[in-house]
Parts: structure tokens; sequence; C-alpha cells
């Protein structure tokens, strides 16, 4: 199966470019389906129909299904993670908060995220389609959304490490004397099935062979930085990039009339830019359009259009992973940073884990044994890969 994550800055077309993937793959024949993990929940608005958390059959032109769905974060959430929840809403029912403000409340940040990965997870595990589309938050929400796993799996776990010694020790003779709500074994059932389980399975389904995230940019200057800043954070993380949507470039028609001459100029620029800085990712172009593309027989046209000769649930290209290396007597470790500046990263060691940070993004990558008992050595930056060298301890 093929998940493609859509993301990009607010306002660029990711919603009717995640909408246009699926349909085109619908009319392909694909059992496909198209998710909203963006709280603002625009998909139902371009595919012009209701939605719900739950799988909606579209029916498309010449017979094409497409599946729809737009998650919920709340409901998501009291299926995965209800024991929780509901001790966090009785602790601060009893600090005197307002039911309906405890609910809010409950929804930790991060939550939202949360609950999308594991709604598109569910919908990866039930089997029953070719090819799932999100459409994700924007950049900053998306980047969340799939580092979520890795870093909060190693927090997580700390943490309710700390709370089951606590709860063993301290609860029993707590109950006796205070009246406020106390963990019992059902949320520490319930924290550790999110932790030992699902966030080990959402980890995987984010960097593995069929997943891959689509940046969508349009050709304005801050719309391309961002999605230059992100393509360096999905990398961090080694979640794959297979392409490059620059939407609403103005048709070759427009150079012909005086009045956009210039913003034509402009806008062949921007995509001859696009084109250099993401390779060897592909560009897709999607001209601008005279009205809004609303509806399954105009998006499937827009897809089509979009990916003229491509399979839409291909994967469109193949970046370099994190490696390993033995190099004389030590080692290195090779992690592709493209686009990060020399300035913006960090690099430390601390027992058996590599600490690296780019930009405003930490990741850490559990070492092999060797490289665990050896020290740092060297890091360097160099054509967006990042070449850290470990050296035996004698030598350090």
């Amino acid at each position: 199966m093929r998940v493609v994550l859509y993301t990009g800055k607010g306002g660029v077309g990711k919603t009717t470019t995640a909408a246009a993937t699926a349909a085109h793959a619908a009319a392909r024949g694909l059992r496909a389906l198209v998710l909203s993990a963006d709280p603002a929940h625009s998909l139902g608005d371009v595919l012009g129909e209701r939605l719900g958390p739950a799988p909606r059959v579209l029916a498309g032109p010449g017979g094409a299904r497409l599946h729809a769905a737009e998650i919920d974060a709340r409901d998501a959430m009291e299926r995965h993670w209800g024991a929780v929840r509901d001790w966090l809403v009785a602790v601060f029912r009893y600090q005197g908060i307002e039911e309906a403000v405890a609910e809010e409340l409950a929804l930790l940040p991060g939550a939202e995220e949360l609950a999308a990965l594991l709604a598109v997870e569910e919908q990866v595990r039930s089997g029953a389609f070719d090819l799932v589309v999100v459409d994700c938050a924007p950049t900053g929400s998306a980047l969340r959304l799939l580092a979520l796993p890795e870093l909060a799996r190693s927090a997580f776990r700390v943490l309710l490490r700390v709370q089951q010694t606590l709860a063993t020790v301290i609860t029993p003779l707590a109950r006796s004397v205070l009246a406020m709500p106390l963990p019992d074994a059902a949320v520490f059932r319930d924290a550790e099935a999110l932790i030992f389980r699902r966030l080990v399975r959402l980890r995987r389904l984010v960097v593995g062979p069929g997943t891959s995230v689509r940046l969508v940019v349009t050709p304005e200057r801050m719309v391309i930085d961002e999605a230059l800043r992100a393509h360096t954070d999905l990398a961090l993380f080694e979640v794959p990039c297979d392409a490059v949507v620059m939407n609403r470039v103005l048709p070759e028609a427009a150079a012909r009339e005086p009045f956009f001459q210039d913003w034509s100029r402009l806008h062949a620029e921007r995509v001859a830019e696009v084109e250099e800085r993401f390779a060897p990712l592909p560009v897709l172009r999607a001209p601008l359009r005279d009205d809004e593309v609303v509806g399954l027989p105009r998006l499937a046209e827009h897809g089509a259009e979009l990916f003229g000769e491509r399979d839409p649930a291909a994967r469109l290209a193949s970046g370099r992973r994190l490696r390993f290396h033995k190099d004389g007597d030590g080692y290195r470790l090779e992690l592709p940073l493209p686009q990060a500046e020399p300035g913006a990263v960090e690099v430390a060691k601390r027992a058996g884990e590599l600490f690296v940070r780019a930009g405003s993004l930490r990741r850490s990558v559990p070492l092999p044994r060797p490289l665990a008992r050896a020290a740092l050595g060297t890091a360097r930056l160099a054509a967006g890969m990042l070449v850290v060298r470990f050296v035996p301890e004698a030598d350090a």
C-alpha cells in the first residue's frame, strides 16, 4: 500500500492537490482514499461533499469510486487513549475547571497530530485501499505530525516509567488521604499500549518504503523558502520526500499579454530555481486556473494534467537515507540534510545516542554498539550530506 502525504504553506493549494491525486488514482482503477488531517477540514469543500471520520464512497467520472474522510481528533483520541483522557478531565474538574474547558485541556499538545497519524495507520492496516492520500496541516504542524512518533516515544517512555514507579509506591497511600483523582491501571495500560505498540507502528509507517511526502509550493519567495526548510526537516527524521508540486504557474500564453509579461518571467525564474534547489526530485506543474477546482470530475482532470504519464501512486523519486560505514579504525555516519546551512547544524553524542539539531528541530539517533562505545571525532556538512566520524576511545 502507498501512503502519500501533502503539505506546504497555508493557502498554496495542498488540499486541492491531494484530492486531485486521489481522484486521478481512482479514475485509473485504484482503490483510493483521501484523508484530511488538517484541522481546517476544507477537503469536503473541495469535493463538494459533506464528510465525516468514516470513509465515504463518492462516485466519480467513468464509474470511478473515491473514498474520502475528515479525521476527528477527539474521536480518535477517545478510542486510543480514552482512560488517560478521562483521568485528565477528572483532574481538571477537581481543580474547579468547567467540564467543557477540561475536555479541551485534556487534548494535550500534539494530541491532534497523534490522533491524525493513528487514524491514517488504522486505514493502512485495514488493507482496504491501494493508495491513501493525506491532506496534512500546513508545514509546521505537518512536521510535528511526522516527527511525533520518534520524539514522543522516547519522552513518553521515561515519563511512563517514573509515573508507574510513583503509582506503585505512593498511590495506595495517597488514595487514603487525597480526594484528587489518581491514575489507575487502565490509565497506564492505555499509555503503555500507545507508547510501546502504536508509536512503533507509526514510526515504521512514516519512514517505511510505502510512504512519501510531497511538498506543494507556489512561485512565491516565502513559500519556496519554507518548503526548502521543510525538506531539511523531513530528511532529519528520515521521512522520504519524492516530489514537489509547483502550483498556480501562469500559462505560457500569459507571457504574450503586456500586463502579465513581468509576472510570467518571474514565475519562470521561480520554477527554474525550485527545479535546481530540489533536484533530483521531480517538479510537477499545475497551471493557474481561471476558476476553482471543485468536484470529482474537475479534480480528476486536474490530477491527470498534473501527473501526465506518471502513476500518481508511484514513488516518484528515491532519496538517500541514514547509513553507517566502517571507516579505517573507526566508523562514520552519513545523514542527508538537503538545503541545510552549516551554521544551523549541531552535533553531540551522549551515551549510546547521537543528537543532531538542524534549525529548530533536534533528533536523537540510537547508535549501533560499536559506535556507542566510540568517541565523537568530526562532523562535516557538505553538499547536503552530514558526515559524522567516530574514533576509538583511545584515539579521542
